[in-house]
């Protein structure tokens, strides 16, 4: 097989970390894996944990691949709300290219033992809910400031914890809670 990222490399038979079956480009240094050889070396090694204090120049195709063996295009995977490098999948084949560091990026931010469920809408969709709550801490954040956003969360935190929460809400925004008039 051919490399589907840098096009001139060959993909060798080759193992990640000594674990599993992979195939290396002999030129750009990226891994195709496919999902079935991890989940099987998974599920006959379910102790083992990977070495997460590597450190690696990542590299990431930003364009389209295609699978090396279909040809077809592959569908590109967040893997966290902390990093915005995507990995690529072949759903045809059941395969992952994972372009130069980006294993070692899995294992630093612990998720090299999670890598098929990447894959799935329920991890995906997680990724955008945090980004979606991250964005709209930013924007309190710019429009409180620091010191006030933090007192108002505490407050809001203490408020959902009362039995009696609507009766004090409706207390704080009234205009004068002591006047029988709208």
């Amino acid at each position: 097989m051919n490399c589907t990222s840098c096009k001139m490399g060959e993909l060798m038979p080759s193992f990640i970390d000594g674990q599993f079956r992979a195939h290396t480009c002999s030129n750009c240094y990226g891994n195709w894996i496919l999902i079935e050889d991890y989940v099987s070396w998974k599920e006959r090694n379910p102790q083992y944990t990977f070495d997460d204090s590597v450190t690696c120049e990542i590299e990431e195709t930003t364009t389209a691949l295609l699978c090396p063996v279909t040809g077809t295009i592959m569908r590109k995977f967040r893997l966290c709300s902390s990093t915005t490098h995507r990995i690529d999948y072949s759903a045809g084949v059941g395969g992952v290219w994972l372009d130069k560091g980006e294993w070692e990026l899995l294992k630093e931010k612990g998720l090299a033992g999670s890598l098929n469920a990447m894959l799935t809408a329920h991890w995906q969709r997680n990724i955008r809910i945090n980004n979606t709550k991250e964005n709209f801490a930013e924007i309190y954040k710019d429009k409180f400031g620091q010191e006030t956003y933090n007192k108002i969360k505490e407050l809001r935190e203490w408020l959902y914890q009362q039995p009696n929460k609507a009766d004090l809400r409706a207390y704080i925004l009234a205009e004068d809670p002591y006047s029988a008039e709208k």
